[in-house]
């Protein structure tokens, strides 16, 4: 009854979300709510909770109109991220979207973060993570509260860098402009002494990474498994992985293993922050997206 009735009526549901904190090597960094306050933080701040949309928009580079963060983490090369994704217009709800692959990538700032227009900027890819199962996508960790980990590669350059993790949620992406972009950039400072670095074939800026119509941004299969996603964008850096150079890498458009850099592998000792003030978004889910999400939400139909 719990499913049929989901289907039938529109639900209150934590529709869309953000970065809401980060742990870097056990501190953890809080962000700002969209659109609200803006407290010192390493999190670039975005203006809205909504999905960037169309491979050509400006904000796909750190999010809907992002602004500069005022402070910087230090890391090393190394260093465990985790990443909070969480949903609701004030990050009070775990993370809603489940169908889709999380990325991350990484930029070196010319001068200190804090102060770095990227929109220029040349990314290079450091993970890929996408299905964990025949029709169970890593994203099912952040739907359970989990975080998003990610490891600093072992040899790379020290500097400035932005750390951009980017969601991509698919369950309209089977219409071309479908796709919702989550983009969101974290300023650090990384020490050590690595000479890593991409070459000229693992960068790309955004926009531009991306179009419309490739594979892995407008999937109209995605619902019809067996599912052999492609990851968007370029490879993931051969450095990034111990490679010397680039020649073994899968190009642009060729599916390549799902995990690719970094494993799911939360701190035993990191436990969620607490959740911000309540307060709900609300959405007509897609029929397929209630699919995949309804045992998510069977707890508030039952409420």
């Amino acid at each position: 009854m719990a499913s049929f009735l989901f289907l039938l009526f529109p639900v209150s549901v934590l529709a869309h979300g953000f970065v809401g904190s980060v742990t870097i090597d056990g501190t953890t960094y809080e962000g700002n709510i969209p659109g609200g306050t803006t407290n010192p933080s390493v999190i670039r701040q975005v203006s809205t909770i909504d999905p960037v949309k169309g491979a050509t928009n400006p904000s796909l580079n750190c999010g809907m109109n992002a602004t500069e963060a005022s402070d910087v983490a230090n890391a090393n090369p190394s260093s465990q991220i985790l990443i909070y994704w969480v949903g609701g217009s004030t990050g009070d709800s775990n993370w809603p979207h489940n169908v889709g692959p999380i990325m991350h990538y990484m930029t070196k700032c010319s001068s200190s973060c804090s102060s770095y227009d990227s929109a220029n900027a040349e990314w290079f890819k450091i993970s890929e993570l996408g299905l964990e199962t025949s029709d169970t996508w890593y994203l099912a960790n952040l739907v359970a509260g989990k975080p998003a980990n990610v490891t600093i590669p072992s040899n790379i350059q020290p500097g400035d860098y932005l750390l951009r993790s980017e969601i991509i949620s698919l369950q309209l992406a089977t219409s071309v402009g479908g796709a919702e972009f989550y983009p969101a950039c974290i300023q650090l400072s990384i020490g050590g002494s690595g000479t890593g670095a991409p070459q000229g074939n693992e960068v790309c800026q955004f926009p531009g990474c991306y179009t419309d119509t490739e594979a892995g941004i407008y999937t109209p299969n995605i619902y019809n498994p067996p599912i052999n996603y492609t990851f968007p964008g370029p490879p993931v850096a051969a450095f990034v992985d111990g490679r010397s150079d680039s020649g073994s890498s899968s190009g642009p458009g060729t599916p390549i293993p799902t995990n690719t850099s970094s494993v799911y592998a939360p701190s035993s000792t990191s436990s969620p922050p607490s959740p911000m003030p309540h307060q709900l978004s609300h959405l007509r889910l897609h029929p397929q997206e209630a699919r995949h999400v309804s045992w998510f939400l069977a707890p508030t139909l039952h409420a």
